[in-house]
């Protein structure tokens, strides 16, 4: 069954009459960064790593209590009785390397005390993620995958949107972290299943993007203002979130990165990486997609080159320029 909780925003500490656990918190970049200071805030004990010595000092600066490597961060979290350990890193196979560890590095799974609840927030394939749930689970441990959307704005403010796979009783035990770090928080199922809403969600968003970037060059051609037609859809059946919060003209939407020249956000480079993940995902399940396909090589286009610094909403920018100018 799944399962939502919204948080209540007048409570200043998690929902939780226990005791909070201890964290380690691997991978502290743009998402993960501000996600660890939230959590410190908020009064837990977090243990962190990362390779980049920037985003050390960042999260240093926050509170943050830094570790010399990923299985030290993972022994000090979980050396008393309750640990639990985040990881929010680039790629699957990433997060398979530091579950693992190598010949020159220790992995996490051997580091931490047995039984440990590891919750891997990384955007990765599905079969990545119940490989993770499997691999872990011979080792002793137990695994949720906790996807999230809503970009660095939502790991900052605390209000993302986090998509859980994993066991009720493990997710339930680890529900007070996530109620810190997000506001609308899914029990999606078995394990994978996170990994799947998150494909599934971006797929949807991608494609929207592009159908609303089309929509507003589509009016510009026809001699119709940016601003009308936000006023016209924004209220009637082509309202969504990539017209109303992410709007990729300037104007309608005063926060949405048009108006900072595209400034991401959430880069063109991250949603081509996600609907890459998507295109797999419909191609081993025999899906038939038309829409979700024509999408992902749509960004990956754009993020090959230039566009890939940018926020996905500047899809509209090359969508303009192969229109040519209005009329």
């Amino acid at each position: 069954m799944t399962e939502t909780s919204h948080r209540d925003d007048t409570s200043d500490t998690p929902a939780s009459t226990g005791p909070r656990p201890s964290i380690a918190f691997i991978g502290l970049g743009n998402m993960g960064g501000p996600m660890a200071a939230n959590l410190v805030a908020a009064g837990y004990t977090v243990h962190g790593f990362d390779l980049v010595p920037e985003a050390l000092e960042a999260a240093r600066a926050a509170g943050v209590e830094i570790a010399a490597s990923g299985a030290d961060a993972v022994r000090a979290a979980t050396s008393g009785d309750r640990g639990l350990v985040i990881t929010m890193l680039p790629a699957g196979r990433h997060v398979l390397g530091a579950y693992q560890g190598s010949d020159a590095t220790e992995g996490l799974l051997t580091a931490a005390a047995q039984n440990t609840l590891f919750m891997d927030c990384s955007t990765i394939a599905v079969e990545d993620a119940r490989n993770l749930h499997e691999i872990a689970t011979a080792a002793g441990h137990r695994t949720l995958d906790a996807p999230v959307s809503g970009g660095t704005v939502g790991a900052e403010a605390g209000t993302l949107t986090m998509m859980v796979g994993g066991a009720e009783g493990d997710f339930e035990e680890v529900r007070p972290v996530l109620d810190v770090v997000g506001r609308n928080v899914v029990h999606c199922g078995q394990p994978g299943n996170g990994l799947a809403a998150k494909v599934c969600n971006n797929l949807i968003l991608g494609a929207s993007m592009i159908a609303v970037s089309e929509a507003f060059v589509l009016g510009e051609k026809l001699g119709l203002s940016n601003e009308a037609l936000y006023d016209v859809a924004s209220s009637a059946t082509g309202q969504c979130w990539a017209l109303t919060t992410n709007c990729p003209v300037p104007g309608p939407v005063p926060t949405s990165p048009a108006n900072r020249d595209y400034q991401p956000g959430f880069a063109a480079a991250l949603m081509a990486k996600d609907l890459g993940l998507a295109k797999h995902a419909i191609e081993t399940t025999g899906t038939q997609s038309q829409i979700g396909l024509l999408a992902e090589e749509i960004y990956a286009a754009f993020a090959s080159g230039q566009g890939g610094t940018k926020d996905f909403s500047g899809i509209i920018e090359q969508i303009r320029d192969r229109s040519g100018h209005p009329a």
